[in-house]
């Protein structure tokens, strides 16, 4: 009779498809040339004020920078060229996405996994750590908090590499959150978009996994540098395999996902030349399908269970700094989605949004099965790491409004077909505003009569007022539908989109 390690040991040889990895390398090597990346680090570090304004206005027309001006941007130091990058960057997201903040929550399905990632609470041989999957029972009580007393329209939902995490849980998991409709003040809630934040999977089990309707497939490469990507995932796991991981977009595209989204673990290794990578790994998105990643994110790395954070403290990342990467990234990308965790502080959160920020989360819990509890404590054997921020929903919705800035709880670009080139292209003529805009208002209108505090309801209303102006001025044409759904929304009706 076999054993359950007999079986797991299987499952981890058949993960990794060396076909799917050879035939995306180009002469046999992949596209981050650490070489190239240090020699154009080394070449633009002391970029002359003019040609950093003429980057700035490429920013502006939403293009892509090219590695060497996106490292001509690290490379700033001067304080007032460091505030006409701050002041540009405003203006490219306010020209993309206008003064709307998405939000979301984070929901942890399972913390079994097969890696050892030395930073990791969650790695295989961490004894200490609270191990748990959740059941569709479990998963609807989860959902029910979240959508049900919260307020979530969409989740991002994380997943560790474990056999009890396969493409048939991941399958049966979606289809679950997406099931639950729980009644709240003046409508139901519900969860209209689930992304997912799982491992790197087959071509043949992404197509498995999309075709429960997905959003978007994140995969973060931690860090680019080899060397240190190999000391802390240890080869002898399947994260082990820089390429494998690598190599995942592509294979997201190939599958027919069209919404991706990459990142990197920074802290782990030189900040500049992980952005840069990062960057890079975007060209090359673009250069071989046309569509670069839908959102880009840049967690710092924080502490966890059992994790020995001073082998990292050479490569940590200061507050200025990791501004700094929100600046590059927002202006060296600028039609992305750029997404800031609760693993941030408050006081950097909120500073994030006029550097470029777009998505945040809110009313986080990451130990597995945390909501339906209500826990209030986090608990450091149940969670991958520790949260800087943890704000409800309501309070982080209450400072948006102080700052002029809506919530959207959208989701409609995704089920009309607004996604890959199609997104790409809107984002980038600054079109999907008419869209964005319209439904922001309507979904943050069903928010706040289903579940904002009188206090956040009161201060929404001038805003809210200020936004239908806009849309009256700017969007004459759809103005009289607009008006029909938002008061439809209003009388109890849900989830209306244009």
């Amino acid at each position: 009779m076999k054993t359950y390690a007999d079986k797991e040991h299987r499952w981890i040889n058949k993960r990794i498809k060396k076909d799917q990895i050879k035939k995306y390398l180009v002469d046999g090597k992949n596209f981050i040339d650490e070489q190239e990346i240090y020699s154009t680090l080394e070449k633009n570090k002391e970029p002359r004020p003019e040609y950093i304004r003429r980057l700035l206005q490429k920013s502006l027309r939403i293009e892509n920078l090219t590695l060497e001006e996106a490292a001509a941007l690290i490379a700033v130091e001067d304080p007032q060229l460091l505030d006409e990058m701050k002041k540009t960057a405003f203006e490219v997201k306010k020209k993309v996405y206008d003064n709307r903040i998405v939000t979301f929550a984070p929901l942890y399905l399972g913390n079994y996994c097969v890696n050892n990632c030395l930073y990791c609470g969650f790695k295989a041989e961490n004894t200490e750590a609270q191990r748990k999957v959740l059941n569709p029972e479990e998963i609807r009580k989860e959902v029910e908090a979240l959508a049900g007393k919260i307020g979530h329209k969409r989740l991002i939902v994380v997943y560790g590499e474990h056999p009890h995490n396969d493409v048939d849980y991941i399958k049966e998991s979606i289809q679950a959150i997406y099931d639950v409709k729980i009644k709240t003040r003046k409508g139901y809630g519900n969860i209209r978009r689930v992304n997912v934040n799982a491992p790197p999977f087959s071509i043949e089990d992404l197509k498995e996994i999309s075709s429960v309707g997905i959003g978007t497939y994140q995969v973060f490469q931690e860090t680019y540098h080899r060397e240190t990507y190999n000391k802390v995932h240890p080869v002898n796991t399947i994260k082990g395999n820089y390429d494998w991981r690598l190599y995942s977009m592509h294979r997201a595209f190939e599958a027919g996902i069209d919404d991706v989204g990459i990142g990197v673990l920074f802290g782990l290794y030189d900040w500049r030349f992980d952005l840069l990578a990062l960057v890079k790994h975007s060209l090359e998105l673009e250069a071989r399908f046309g569509i670069g990643p839908h959102t880009v994110s840049f967690p710092r790395l924080e502490p966890a269970l059992n994790a020995n954070m001073k082998e990292y403290e050479k490569y940590r990342v200061s507050d200025e700094d990791f501004k700094k990467i929100i600046l590059v990234l927002r202006l060296a990308i600028p039609h992305v989605g750029m997404i800031i965790t609760a693993r941030e502080p408050a006081d950097i959160r909120g500073e994030s949004i006029d550097l470029g920020v777009t998505q945040m989360d809110a009313s986080s819990k990451i130990g597995v099965g945390s909501y339906q509890k209500e826990e209030k404590e986090q608990v450091q054997e149940k969670q991958q790491f520790i949260l800087g921020d943890t704000r409800s929903l309501d309070e982080l919705i209450c400072e948006f409004v102080d700052k002029g800035h809506i919530t959207s709880f959208c989701t409609a670009g995704y089920r009309c077909g607004r996604t890959g080139k199609c997104i790409m292209d809107l984002l980038r003529k600054g079109e999907e505003g008419k869209f964005c805009k319209l439904n922001a208002i309507i979904t943050f209108r069903e928010w706040l009569d289903d579940f904002a505090s009188e206090k956040t309801r009161k201060k929404a209303e001038s805003i809210i007022k200020k936004e239908i102006a806009e849309v009256k001025e700017k969007y004459p044409k759809v103005f009289e539908l607009f008006q029909d759904y938002y008061e439809r929304t209003k009388q109890g009706e849900r989830d209306l989109y244009i």
